[in-house]
């Protein structure tokens, strides 16, 4: 059995989470599963649309998230030791991304509202408006890029 969450436990540093609350930071979005593409030139990572193959993109959660690495090796998982490398290829609304940064939760977290919905009410989630890997071919990911999120 898991142990209950601590009241705002995500005000406090993330390296102090236990496992649970470091998982019940995310806000379901499916923003992080989206595929991105780095520029060699300069380092800047663009999202694309194309969202990888274990997106539901009704639930924006990945379908297979506890095997998610076999299927999907590059996957990449987010740790509060692994942050620090990784914060920048998160999305700017993330909340392991903004807890990093010491920046508060959006108004719209489901953490703050109590309902898992308000990501979606808030037009701050992928559903709707993705298309899987397996209907764009890598060569033309670079069509499908959208502003930063």
């Amino acid at each position: 059995m898991t142990p209950p969450n601590r009241p705002r436990f995500w005000e406090l540093p993330l390296g102090k989470l236990t496992p649970s609350e470091w998982e019940a930071l995310c806000d379901g979005c499916g923003k992080c599963c989206l595929n991105k593409l780095e520029f060699e030139d300069d380092g800047e990572v663009a999202f694309t649309r194309v969202a990888c193959r274990l997106l539901d993109s009704q639930t924006c959660r990945c379908k297979s998230y506890e095997n998610r690495h076999q299927f999907v090796p590059e996957c990449i998982r987010m740790t509060p030791r692994s942050i620090k490398e990784g914060a920048y290829w998160m999305p700017s609304t993330c909340a392991y991304r903004l807890r990093f940064f010491g920046k508060p939760l959006p108004d719209w977290h489901p953490l703050l509202t109590g309902d898992p919905e308000s990501v979606h009410a808030a037009g701050q989630s992928v559903r709707g408006w993705t298309v899987s890997e397996r209907d764009v071919p890598e060569a033309d990911w670079e069509a499908h890029i959208i502003e930063d999120l």
